[in-house]
């Protein structure tokens, strides 16, 4: 009786909220906060590199509106047509220096929404496409592309979501016994990720380029640098995809968490739904691995800081994620290109130094961790 009356009074807290609405003030000024921040590290991105021109120059250029408005340069960028003719100031600024801010905005954003969802479906805090052994099994997957199959290379990111269900599904039925559990699953994809880097780290032998090996290593670290329309073109379309679900599924993740038994009892499908949800969590995590390589701690890191900030509702926190993860990203990938003279620093570099920190301030701060 008391635990029927706890799941009606929990449905009727949701109803309540959803007719009140879940759009708040500071989910507003979160986004606009952390679009000016995409925006202002874009700029910066654009405004230094090795053909020279000033900063009002490189901004007067990416706001040009015979480049901006031109149907036919837009097709060159997003469909790989014939470019039509640029000055050299354009060519550099939009066919060189944005991609790369772009990719930041989609790698972000779906390393961001992907890890949320991961933290929902296991109702696990600890959860993230890198802890879970997703990032190290798509990035195997596309390791093995680039140095022993290169002639597949358009379809990375179809080879990346495979290779991260594969490793989820195996760290799943690791960790399965009558149910899992946090701390399994967690155990489960520490194992998983070892055995796929091992698995990296031996592709290395059969590669024979020295460029190969270069791009690799580069990759694995996670890396913008030479970032190109050719990516925006490989990863706008399954990352449009998987947000939009992503964003559609949040009532869905919002009951997940009420339990499994809450969420049998209220209509829902649990398996079904975690495992939908769980393969759009794989493909939004491939997507950035094709693209820009395993960002280690991002996934784990960016749910977090906006889960403090805007609270706990799923629908608040992946359109959070959606503008967070772009803007972390971005600018974590301009100290990357600027905090050594001469010298880019990968950016996953850059997001582990920062993102272990403050998930041991997380730990700290926490008298527990783990289930959500």
């Amino acid at each position: 009786m008391a635990e029927a009356q706890s799941i009606s009074g929990q449905a009727s807290a949701q109803e309540r909220e959803g007719r009140g609405g879940w759009v708040t003030g500071r989910l507003v000024l979160f986004c606009l906060a952390s679009m000016a921040v995409t925006v202002v590290a874009g700029l910066v991105q654009v405004s230094f590199g090795e053909y020279s021109m000033t900063i009002r120059e490189a901004w007067r250029t990416v706001f040009d509106p015979d480049v901006l408005f031109n149907l036919y340069t837009w097709s060159a960028f997003l469909f790989g047509t014939e470019l039509p003719e640029m000055s050299t100031a354009s060519i550099v600024v939009w066919n060189l220096r944005l991609p790369r801010v772009f990719v930041g905005v989609i790698a972000g954003a779906t390393l961001a929404i992907s890890g949320a969802i991961f933290q929902a479906v296991t109702r696990n805090e600890l959860a993230s496409p890198f802890v879970l052994g997703v990032s190290s099994g798509a990035g195997f997957a596309v390791l093995a592309t680039l140095v022993v199959f290169s002639g597949l290379s358009p379809f990375l990111p179809l080879i990346a979501a495979l290779g991260g269900t594969v490793a989820f599904v195996v760290v799943y039925t690791i960790a399965w016994k009558g149910g899992t559990s946090p701390v399994r699953l967690v155990l489960a994809g520490v194992i998983v990720n070892m055995v796929f880097q091992s698995l990296q780290q031996g592709l290395f032998f059969f590669a024979d380029d020295l460029g190969v090996v270069q791009t690799a290593v580069a990759w694995l670290t996670g890396s913008l640098t030479g970032t190109g329309w050719d990516e925006v073109r490989i990863a706008i379309v399954p990352a449009i995809v998987s947000i939009a679900i992503a964003v559609a599924g949040a009532r869905q993740l919002n009951v997940l968490l009420l339990g499994e038994r809450t969420a049998q009892s209220l209509g829902m499908r649990v398996e079904r739904v975690r495992f939908f949800l769980s393969a759009v969590a794989i493909l939004a995590a491939s997507v950035a691995i094709a693209v820009a390589g395993i960002v280690s701690f991002f996934g784990l890191v960016v749910p977090h800081i906006v889960r403090n900030t805007v609270g706990g509702d799923y629908r608040r926190l992946m359109v959070g994620c959606l503008f967070a993860g772009p803007a972390l990203l971005v600018t974590a990938d301009v100290g990357a290109r600027l905090a050594l003279s001469g010298t880019q620093l990968p950016v996953g570099v850059v997001t582990g130094l920062l993102g272990g920190p403050y998930f041991l301030y997380l730990m700290r701060k926490q008298q527990s961790m783990g289930e959500l």
